[in-house]
């Protein structure tokens, strides 16, 4: 007789939902896995069901993480992560309410991320070689990244396909597989051409990859490969300890909202699915603004 295969557990079954219906991300899967898997624990150890538990279980659980101590971030991480199972619970009508319904998200755990001045990213813009073939790489990469936002992994994957240099616009593959258009400025693409053109073909030799950036071997850029890059020029111009992709992603962000660009322009160029992930750039346009007023408004204390 053929061996009938064992049911999958309810934490498999989300997860293979989340990858093959949600398209979520491994890295995202994975941090789901880690989170439920100590919910489980928890719940063994109390010899509790998932299926029969009320709003006091889960805080208690919830408290239990908060003791061990971690940025408020992680708690509110965790607190998304039950509401996204139990309402995977709910649709597949395996239970009539979610215990984690009620339970709101910390509303002051972010903070503000950081970012660069607008002189401190052209100085390091400025900073790559042209006349070395990795240097015309690496500048267009930083003039790519801050033009367009992109994530550090969204770099590694573009495809030669996917850009329209003469249009001004990329084809992003972002989280989740969602595919969003991004312009790019004259800059970037002027420095991206004279890669593509003179730098390119050096790396590649015979190897032929889809991908836009490549390494020394001509082999696909790896995202460890280009942060630790980015971070070498960030030493060059002073700024080791402040800059990272994702640095560069949020001031690409925070200089557009100073500017005056509105937050929905932002979230679909950052490809964000909720805007409110978006609004914490707000927050720096407002310091912004009270900087700008405590230094021109002729009744300031400080003037």
């Amino acid at each position: 007789m053929a061996e009938t295969a064992s049911p999958r557990s309810p934490l498999e079954q989300f997860l293979i939902y989340l990858e093959f219906e949600k398209g979520f991300a491994a890295n995202t899967i994975l941090s789901y896995r880690r989170q439920l898997k100590k919910f489980f624990t928890f719940l063994k150890k109390k010899h509790l069901d998932y299926l029969r538990l009320g709003e006091t279980d889960i805080l208690d659980f919830i408290r239990q993480e908060g003791r061990r101590g971690g940025a408020v971030s992680s708690q509110a991480h965790l607190i998304s992560v039950l509401k996204s199972f139990y309402r995977y619970l709910l649709q597949d009508e395996l239970l009539e309410f979610s215990p984690v319904a009620a339970v709101s998200l910390p509303k002051k755990w972010l903070k503000l991320p950081k970012y660069l001045s607008i002189d401190d990213v052209f100085r390091l813009l400025e900073t790559p070689d042209l006349s070395t073939t990795i240097g015309k790489r690496d500048k267009a990469v930083l003039e790519l990244m801050y033009a367009t936002g992109l994530r550090i992994s969204e770099v590694t994957q573009l495809k030669l396909a996917d850009v329209y240099l003469d249009e001004g616009f990329l084809r992003v593959l972002g989280k989740g597989r969602k595919e969003r258009i991004v312009p790019f400025n004259e800059i970037a693409r002027d420095c991206l051409r004279n890669y593509l053109d003179l730098s390119r073909p050096l790396l590649v030799k015979q190897a032929r990859p889809e991908q836009v950036f490549v390494n020394y071997s001509g082999a696909i850029s790896s995202r460890q490969g280009l942060w630790k890059m980015i971070k070498a020029y960030g030493v060059k111009v002073g700024l080791a300890s402040r800059l990272t992709p994702h640095v560069l992603r949020h001031s690409f962000a925070t200089h557009l909202v100073e500017k005056g660009a509105d937050l929905r322009s932002v979230q679909m160029l950052l490809g964000h699915s909720s805007i409110t992930t978006t609004e914490i750039y707000t927050h720096l346009a407002k310091d912004q603004v009270k900087k700008v007023y405590d230094q021109f408004h002729p009744r300031s204390k400080k003037n």
